[in-house]
């Protein structure tokens, strides 16, 4: 759902479609769709995550990205500890807009959970746009998120 949000408020942003957003995740399930409430919540924004296929994040993706954002403590402190070398371009998504917290996942949960968390992941970005895109920008290879 971040992904796709996040390649939507992108092309909403000056050169936003110099920029490559994808996701992958530190224990996800690999190969497997999104959830029907996911799909069914960002289809009512126009945004068709269908195709979408869970992956695991790896070295390679990494290494290819200017920005790196976590959604859970947890989450950033596994990519920084099995990617040490990369570990200042791994943030938390929440501490671009303010204080860093933990952002739930409504995965498994009601249909409202997957509603509250798009709602706060398009807040996060809107009020988060100006460190975002200063840290994306301010690295070697800006292009990659």
């Amino acid at each position: 759902m971040a992904e796709a949000l996040f390649a939507d408020w992108l092309r909403q942003q000056p050169d936003g479609e110099a920029w490559r957003v994808s996701s992958a995740g530190t224990w996800a399930d690999e190969g497997a769709p999104a959830s029907t409430y996911s799909c069914d919540v960002l289809g009512e924004r126009g945004l068709d995550i269908s195709r979408h296929r869970a992956r695991r994040v790896d070295r390679a993706m990494v290494a290819a990205a200017d920005l790196v954002l976590c959604m859970t403590r947890s989450q950033r402190e596994a990519i920084q500890a099995d990617f040490p070398e990369y570990a200042g371009r791994i943030h938390l998504l929440s501490a671009m807009a303010g204080p860093a917290y933990d952002i739930a996942d409504p995965y498994g949960g009601p249909r409202q959970g997957y509603v509250e968390m798009v709602a706060e992941l398009e807040h996060l970005l809107a009020a988060g746009r100006a460190r975002i895109l200063a840290l994306a920008v301010g690295s070697p290879s800006a292009g990659q998120i």
